[in-house]
């Protein structure tokens, strides 16, 4: 007979999943054994087990709750109708609101997904595609002169690097606040590409292409 979860199943399972992003996250994802991950859990590492069968489990997990948690911010904020940048602002708020308490995961997510093995690695990555494409979309509404274009995805990903690394130097409390850098990254984009073309093909590509 299959052992019955307890009613508070979930909730130490994701107590187990935090505290995982933090090991993985100051010591490494290949240093953090489970009986490392058990001790600091404060459980035995056969109930360790009855959550998640082995460590990559567990890594997949900690970087899956992650991008969830942000594709499901990031959705419910995304105003389509709303002006441009009031759009991208939007956006960069809800994202960065989403890092608030989670950059632990974060940066599992950017240092340690490369540990799973292909299969896994490519469904997460395809929710990392979707955050792209909703970032694209807003960034083509302030620079409409790029889309469709070549340097649509690297404003984009340029953005996500403002976004991305804030965790590196941004200090809660400080002088300035989740929504001020919202407003500057927005600015920033807005102002950087409002001069900004796609740059022609060079005489040698469109003789080969010609050809």
């Amino acid at each position: 007979m299959a052992r019955s979860r307890a009613s508070d199943y979930d909730d130490k399972r994701r107590a187990i999943l935090n505290r995982s992003a933090e090991l993985f996250s100051e010591h490494g994802y290949d240093r953090a054994s489970m009986n490392r991950i058990a001790d600091a859990c404060g459980v035995s590492k056969a109930n360790l087990y009855h959550y998640y069968k082995d460590k990559e489990e567990l890594l997949f997990d900690v970087i899956r709750f992650h991008l969830e948690e942000l594709l499901e911010t990031v959705e419910a904020a995304d105003r389509p109708g709303d002006a441009p940048e009031a759009r991208l602002r939007g956006l960069a708020g809800a994202l960065l609101e989403a890092y608030r308490d989670a950059d632990a995961q974060h940066n599992v997510q950017i240092n340690s997904m490369r540990f799973l093995p292909d299969d896994r690695q490519t469904e997460l990555k395809g929710m990392e595609r979707e955050l792209v494409r909703i970032f694209s979309d807003a960034v083509a509404g302030v620079a409409p002169q790029l889309k469709g274009t070549k340097m649509l995805k690297p404003v984009t990903m340029s953005l996500f690097g403002m976004l991305n690394w804030h965790y590196l130097w941004f200090k809660s409390g400080g002088e300035v606040t989740r929504a001020d850098y919202a407003e500057l990254v927005t600015r920033l984009i807005a102002d950087g590409t409002r001069e900004l073309r796609a740059p022609a093909a060079s005489a040698g590509r469109r003789t080969a292409a010609a050809e």
